[in-house]
């Protein structure tokens, strides 16, 4: 169905939204949750990859990259995860969730596959940063489109858990991406186990597209866009898959019907406006929480292995067992407590989090300063810090994801990804490298202490200005900009 300008005056009445809300758990859920949700595994392992491989790409034998250089090839992935947020996040509020987390698995799977072709010598560097770059493309691209559609498609009382789950398999993919290069590396030749490295996130892409063809739509998009057929036959779909192995579903309650006014596409510059003009609080809300959580992740996770290399003399080949325990602390953390950012709720939780990180960031800092620790101990610190602090960045996700309109919420999970990638992502390894250049513990410290500050700030205004949205409707939370009444939006602050 195209929208007409009768269409866009007199609105669509929908009880889509509550039907999806109303839904029980059941393989569908499973489903889409495993063919989305992939897309975090495959960030963790390609950060992990190019860090483990690093050195290796040094050597005569493959490209003979300077150090420097071998480190820009993380940023030129930054770089491109930002530019594939922004551009496929707009595309995504415009093309819909389904096309859009298709071309960006398929993007990220040409730009890592071409990555393990790069030829040896001369200036193919060159050649190794672009498909780096495309590769971040298509993994950006996959934080808008994904979070969008998990968030519309998941019944409220699951969101928070589901979200910051999916969120922390990142980590998964990180202790994937250890064993992958600990198997390359070790067993392959130096000339060929980097680039078989590269290949496994391709692999696992290819598979993973192919159950991503078979997911609906996501019908509040639909609905928004006046798709009112293509919505109705979406919920059907996805109500007779549930009901195929639940049994019955419940009753869908009349009261919850809203009244939507199909949309025009909205850019950049008309969403600034608006979050400047009804969103300001939650504005600075939402990029506290991912311009501070980003900072934190990224200062320690790019310079741990130098850390224990430069500070407690762990020989390279052993630097990866190290990050295991790491990576299982952080994937641990959102899988065991996520739950509770829905019972609990959202400000408590979220506030409680970054505050437990942020205190004990500071008492390993101050026994990191005065030689206490050893490589063991400083790691199973760093375990035990994050594993509140990846429950709580995944929360972060989870709240710019939940607390804007469904008309834009694609570009603003866009916006300020990329927001908190370019200011606490770029920033805190370059801040942090130089420190570890000076080879001084007392000015790691000072980063380390920074860090936790941050993460310190985050909790007050998360008491501030946080938003319980656990166990809402997605318009409840924020009424759509089209609905009726018109110009009423729940929450807006």
């Amino acid at each position: 169905m195209t929208v007409t300008p009768d269409t866009a005056s007199s609105g669509i009445r929908s009880l889509i939204p509550a039907r999806i809300d109303r839904l029980p758990w059941s393989k569908f859920h499973t489903r889409l949750v495993v063919a989305l949700g992939v897309a975090w595994v495959l960030d963790g392992l390609e950060i992990t990859i190019a860090s483990n491989v690093g050195p290796d790409l040094t050597l005569p034998n493959t490209l003979h990259m300077s150090a420097s250089s071998v480190a820009d090839i993380a940023t030129w992935y930054l770089i491109g995860e930002v530019i594939g947020a922004l551009f496929f996040g707009q595309l995504s509020d415009k093309l819909g969730r389904k096309n859009l987390f298709l071309v960006t698995l398929g993007v990220y799977l040409v730009g890592s596959g071409l990555t393990a072709l790069t030829p040896k010598g001369g200036y193919w560097f060159i050649f190794l940063y672009l498909t780096r770059v495309i590769a971040g493309m298509g993994i950006g691209g996959e934080y808008a489109a994904i979070n969008s559609a998990i968030d519309e498609m998941i019944p409220a009382r699951f969101r928070g858990r589901v979200d910051i789950a999916v969120n922390g398999t990142y980590w998964a993919g990180a202790f994937l991406g250890t064993i992958v290069t600990l198997v390359a590396l070790n067993h392959i030749s130096t000339t060929l186990g980097w680039r078989v490295a590269y290949l496994v996130g391709p692999v696992l892409a290819l598979v993973i597209i192919f159950v991503r063809r078979h997911l609906p739509e996501s019908p509040r998009w639909q609905i928004m866009h006046g798709r009112e057929k293509e919505a109705e036959a979406s919920i059907a779909e996805i109500e007779a898959d549930v009901a195929a192995t639940e049994g019955q579903t419940p009753p869908v309650d009349p009261s919850r019907e809203i009244l939507i006014r199909p949309t025009e596409q909205i850019g950049y510059l008309a969403l600034l406006r608006t979050l400047f003009q009804h969103y300001p609080s939650r504005s600075i809300y939402g990029a506290t929480l991912m311009i501070t959580q980003s900072f934190l992740y990224n200062a320690i996770f790019f310079t741990y292995g130098l850390v224990l290399e430069f500070f407690f003399n762990v020989p390279t080949g052993s630097t990866p067992y190290y990050f295991m325990a790491f990576a299982f602390g952080n994937l641990l953390g959102p899988l065991t407590i996520g739950r509770l950012f829905d019972t609990i709720g959202r400000r408590k939780m979220i506030s409680g989090t970054y505050l437990l990180s942020g205190i004990l960031l500071v008492i390993t800092a101050q026994l990191f300063k005065a030689g206490a620790l050893n490589a063991v101990t400083q790691t199973l610190c760093w375990t035990v810090i994050f594993f509140f602090a990846s429950a709580g960045a995944s929360a972060g996700y989870l709240t710019v994801s939940e607390i804007f309109p469904l008309e834009m919420r694609a570009l603003a999970i866009a916006l300020f990804y990329a927001v908190g990638t370019a200011i606490g992502g770029l920033m805190a390894p370059t801040l942090f490298g130089n420190l570890l250049q000076s080879g001084r513990r007392d000015w790691l410290v000072y980063g380390y202490l920074a860090g936790a500050g941050l993460m310190l700030t985050a909790a007050l205004v998360e008491l501030l200005l946080g938003v319980a949205s656990e166990q809402k409707s997605l318009e409840d939370i924020t009424a759509p900009l089209t609905s009726e009444p018109p110009g009423v939006a729940a929450g807006r602050s």
